[in-house]
């Protein structure tokens, strides 16, 4: 590994290219004769790849027509929408098409960069350098734990968005379509069909992510244990709110208090 400039430096020879993002690469066309050093030398290299927004800039390249992809979660969607023929996996920490291999975020390059010397030198290699790291060998989980994509922000009609207020302040209550669908003196097939329209989700996915958001909340407190938050955030049981927390969050309510409560307010298991 050497220092020096892109336009400068042979593309032939490297072994592992991969491109770094930065917080303007969404908005930024590589100059011409960047994009045609990195055809060139993904081309002759045994693979290449992306940290976070880096994708952009292969993307922009065509460098990641027709493949899987992993990009930062906070413009997943964008990177889909600019590049259609890109598959982007928006809760994958890394993710590696045939020769293609790219990260989420800047901390996760380094779960990247343990698969590649996985790649290389074998597991048992890479499990003493995650020690040595002080890190995950697998870190549990997808993205979607960091993110906050999946809050319940109130769109629509103002009418609308006063249904949606309520529900995010009353989570625990009973929010079947037609209760909700009552509060706009509407029957429950318009509202369902007014609220998939303006809102983008079903009134039932749209109660679950506030429900989700609640529950987060109240884990990352520390203070109550899985049992009692799926009570007070109107989940059925503590199955239930397993299996919604695994849909949309990516790991189990256990799991996640175990990340990301406070050390000392943890008191109720």
């Amino acid at each position: 590994m050497h220092d020096g400039v892109v336009t400068e430096t042979a593309p032939e020879g490297i072994d592992t290219l991969l491109v770094a993002g930065s917080p303007h690469a969404p908005d930024e066309v590589p100059d011409p004769r960047v994009a045609r050093w990195l055809r060139a030398a993904a081309i002759a290299s045994r693979r290449y790849g992306s940290v976070c927004t880096g994708a952009f800039v292969l993307a922009q390249a065509g460098l990641l027509d027709g493949k899987r992809v992993a990009t930062h979660w906070a413009v997943a969607d964008r990177l889909t929408k600019q590049f259609p023929t890109i598959t982007v996996d928006a809760d994958a920490i890394h993710v590696r098409d045939g020769k293609v291999w790219t990260a989420a975020g800047v901390t996760t390059g380094m779960d990247l960069s343990l698969a590649l010397v996985e790649e290389d030198v074998g597991r048992e290699t890479a499990r003493r350098v995650a020690s040595q790291l002080v890190m995950f060998f697998k870190r549990p989980g997808g993205q979607t734990q960091f993110s906050s994509k999946g809050e319940a922000v109130p769109v629509g009609r103002s009418a609308l968005q006063e249904v949606q207020r309520y529900v995010a302040a009353h989570p625990a209550e009973d929010h079947r379509v037609e209760l909700l669908a009552g509060r706009m003196g509407l029957s429950a097939r318009h509202f369902a069909r007014l609220f998939r329209k303006e809102v983008g989700l079903t009134p039932a996915e749209w109660v679950e992510q506030v429900r989700i958001a609640a529950a987060r909340t109240m884990l990352e407190s520390g203070q109550w244990a899985p049992k009692e938050v799926a009570g007070k955030c109107g989940f059925h049981d503590v199955d239930t709110l397993r299996r919604a927390f695994l849909r949309r969050v990516g790991i189990s309510p256990s799991e996640y208090r175990k990340h990301y409560a406070a050390p000392r307010a943890r008191r109720r298991e």
